[in-house]
């Protein structure tokens, strides 16, 4: 479990890692300029983690990237994804330095994805909580992932969340009916500015 110490230096750690990759020298890992940052012991574990930019007042997103399995320190994977939802989200054009005092940041901590076994397709949708779980649909070799507040700020229910990940992956709404498709679920902590820069807070994904 993360504490709401941990979350904040998270998310502290995401925006001045934003920060940096939008000055005058970057480097080339946004992770070496915090080397040497103290940081709480859970920021040393291996954890899945993403990065959320979104701008006030309406929430709008604006770059979200992130590794949904453990690959690397969270002191490591932070500042990696952080920079990369501000620069290489495909679906929008890169932050510019000017933006990011306007943004709000949120990370999102994951649990270990484990698979959703359901003796026939129509019992996944029993077996998916909105607002605990996010999911990742595989399938054809395409991968979606949505987080858990996702599916809860939309307002779906289990079936709509599973057809919008396998949207998000490629796939056919229904693709998550497939034998040949894999579903996994995951549980994640968030902690997100409650105004850009300002107080950190834990929040229920539902």
């Amino acid at each position: 479990m993360t504490d709401l110490d941990g979350g904040t230096a998270a998310v502290r750690l995401a925006r001045d890692a934003i920060a940096h990759v939008l000055g005058p020298a970057p480097g080339r890992d946004p992770a070496a300029a915090f080397r040497d940052r103290p940081l709480p012991a859970v920021l040393e574990e291996p954890r899945g983690v993403f990065v959320t930019l979104t701008a006030p007042p309406d929430g709008r997103l604006r770059g979200c990237i992130g590794y949904p399995v453990p690959v690397y320190p969270l002191r490591v994977a932070i500042p990696r994804v952080a920079a990369a939802s501000a620069l290489e989200d495909p679906r929008f054009p890169p932050v510019r330095p000017r933006e990011l005092p306007a943004l709000t940041v949120e990370v999102s901590i994951l649990s270990v994805p484990e698979p959703v076994v359901a003796e026939a397709p129509e019992r996944l949708v029993e077996l998916v909580k909105v607002g605990r779980d996010g999911l990742i649909v595989d399938a054809d070799g395409q991968s979606g992932l949505l987080l858990p507040q996702v599916a809860a700020e939309e307002g779906w229910d289990a079936r709509t969340f599973l057809a919008e990940t396998c949207r998000k992956a490629g796939l056919r709404a229904e693709a998550w009916r497939s034998p040949g498709t894999r579903v996994r679920r995951f549980s994640a902590e968030v902690f997100s500015e409650a105004t850009p820069s300002g107080a950190v807070r834990a929040r229920s994904p539902g």
